[in-house]
């Protein structure tokens, strides 16, 4: 009696530890009851929240900077934009190797947070020193007639921004893995909390942008650049300092090598073996015994029939060599990474869609009537507070309302599937530039009606620049939907080991859509060029944007296709734990004990 006793006293005590594989910061088990869950998020969220409002700070007007500042043209400074934005969300592939193989999240973010501050600060000095900028343009549109920026001055601001977005590369992929690596997979109430994480992670960040996008761009628009860019050093600043506040309450994971590694160990035993039969019983595999994940806070996986070639990479040789043999384990995550692949693909398309409205939609408003009564003028680049406004709404509305009424329809804790949620966000990137190019054909309309599409200089239209608005309110419901579920999706089915590799899918596809909208652009301009009348001019009432956007509508409904088409061969990964089960079966006892309460 008292050893049974002593063994159930021994049970408690090994649950009020995670058991996800997470530790402290010396790599001990860490109790779930002092760590992690939104206690810990609280410091996280709070440090992403700051993080947003100073980096788009930057990052919201950096259009208007360069064509008023630096004396750049309309396609110059968009395809200048679009690069440096495709190079911020394509370095987290490297922030998350350094992390998943070497330094551990935390260690990857905070050295990384101290290059962002450096960037920034180079940046403030960029923006405020006079020699640093070329003299003022009197032309309005012909920039060709204006002093260009001197290799010097090119050199330092240019230098700056992609400082912070190598640095960038650290924060990005790791702070939101970290947060969701606060809640333990296999304790029901914490995986509750995380199927909510990503929708509230979007939520500080979008607030972050609205903030940005209102208060910082007016000040740079209306007070000075100088200050518009001091702000974002000293809010980063105390942004890390608050994150570093948290450092008792968080949850870690180890670093276990390099995840590219892994991938090509599997890919060339595959191919080294692809002479070999397969054996009947998977568990004829090669595979290491349970105790040795049990010891290094790792799961066993076992093995699939999908993708089946990959399965010769662990048949079972006379060698120890990883690049002739490897566990079913290594060929399951490998799998894993390689299915998430196609799907990455198709957010390409809707990526190259936000990059635009980043930078045309917000240009377009330079040449419309921005006066609100006889003394304020709105910024253009403050128009995106409205695809944040809608996006926080959309947010509210589908976590609290959309998500509990889906679940009792679908049985399902998510309410619908993480693909069901990309595939809406992407039919409403259709409708987004459908209703660009139906605005800016009634915007060009205008323009011919008052004589100002053949004028020389782009000028102002006597039209209010709120009928923009409809294409940047369907946006923030379209990140509602697509961004949050595609930040879910990758990390959701990435292998435990590879999670910051994972979420650098979700970045590496922003990454690309802005290299896209670049290629895009600058194909479309030299090609209308040729052929006639340009789409894309530096003055926008002589040009064609309708066409353009009309373009954009149909690539992105065969991109939908396509997704659709992916999407219904598409396996999820099996779960590490049974708690999505245990939620599943809560909601079908609800309904059971709803549907006898109503009998």
């Amino acid at each position: 009696m008292a050893g049974a006793a002593a063994d159930q006293e021994t049970g408690l005590q090994l649950d009020n530890y995670t058991k996800d594989g997470t530790v402290d910061r010396k790599g001990n088990p860490v109790l779930r009851s002092k760590t992690g869950r939104w206690k810990a998020c609280s410091f996280i969220i709070v440090y992403e929240l700051i993080d947003r409002m100073m980096f788009n700070g930057i990052a919201a007007n950096l259009i208007i900077y360069l064509t008023t500042k630096l004396n750049q043209g309309t396609l110059t400074a968009s395809n200048n934009v679009t690069n440096w934005t495709g190079t911020v969300w394509i370095t987290p592939i490297l922030g998350a190797y350094v992390a998943d193989a070497h330094l551990g999240r935390y260690r990857t973010f905070f050295i990384s947070s101290l290059l962002c501050l450096i960037a920034m600060s180079l940046l403030t000095l960029a923006v405020s020193v006079p020699s640093l900028k070329p003299p003022p343009c009197l032309e309005a549109i012909s920039k060709e007639n204006c002093k260009q920026a001197s290799k010097l001055q090119l050199a330092v601001f240019f230098g700056s921004l992609y400082l912070l977005a190598l640095a960038s590369g650290g924060t990005k992929p790791n702070i939101s893995t970290m947060g969701a690596d606060q809640f333990d997979d296999f304790d029901p109430k914490e995986k509750a909390q995380k199927l909510s994480f990503f929708n509230w992670w979007l939520f500080s960040v979008f607030s972050g942008i609205l903030f940005a996008s209102t208060i910082l761009v007016y000040i740079q628009d209306n007070v000075g650049w100088s200050l518009g860019y001091g702000i974002p050093p000293i809010g980063l600043g105390v942004a890390i300092l608050i994150f570093v506040v948290g450092t008792p309450f968080y949850r870690h994971r180890l670093p276990n090598g390099s995840p590219f590694t892994t991938m090509a160990n599997v890919i060339i035993a595959a191919i080294w073996n692809w002479r070999f039969p397969l054996p009947n019983d998977p568990n004829e595999l090669y595979e290491l015994e349970i105790q040795h994940y049990s010891k290094h806070g790792t799961f066993k996986i076992d093995s699939t029939p999908s993708l089946r070639f990959l399965n010769k990479a662990a048949i079972r040789r006379d060698s120890s060599d990883p690049w002739r043999m490897c566990t079913v384990t290594e060929v399951e995550e490998t799998k894993q990474m390689v299915r998430m692949i196609p799907i990455m693909i198709c957010t390409f398309i809707p990526n190259t869609m936000v990059a635009q409205s980043h930078t045309l939609f917000i240009k377009q408003g330079t040449t419309l009537d921005r006066s609100i009564g006889s003394h304020f003028k709105v910024p253009p680049a403050s128009l995106y507070s409205f695809v944040t406004i809608s996006m926080l709404l959309s947010i509210l509305i589908y976590d609290r309302v959309f998500v509990k009424i889906m679940q009792r329809v679908t049985k399902n804790p998510r309410g619908i599937t993480m693909l069901q949620r990309m595939g809406i966000g992407m039919i409403c990137h259709v409708l987004i530039m459908t209703v660009a190019s139906q605005v800016e054909k009634h915007r060009l309309h205008i323009a011919e009606e008052n004589g100002l599409s053949a004028a020389q200089e782009q000028k102002v239209l006597p039209l209010t620049i709120f009928i923009l608005l409809p294409q940047f309110i369907l946006t923030g419901i379209a990140d509602a939907f697509l961004q949050i579920a595609s930040n879910e999706f990758f990390y959701d089915q990435a292998p435990e080991n590879m999670k910051s590799l994972g979420n650098s899918y979700f970045m590496t596809s922003h990454g690309i859509g802005n290299f896209l909208s670049t290629f895009i652009l600058s194909k479309v301009s030299k090609i209308t060029k040729r052929q006639g009348k340009g789409w894309i001019l530096n003055n926008l009432n002589a040009s064609h944007l309708d066409y353009f956007y009309a373009l954009l509508a149909v690539m992105s409904a065969v991109n939908f296709g396509l997704f659709l088409l992916i999407s219904k061969f598409y396996v999820y990964k099996a779960e590490v734990s049974d708690s999505i089960q245990v939620l599943t079966d809560e909601l079908k006892k609800k309904k059971s004990k709803g549907l006898q309460q109503t009998g």
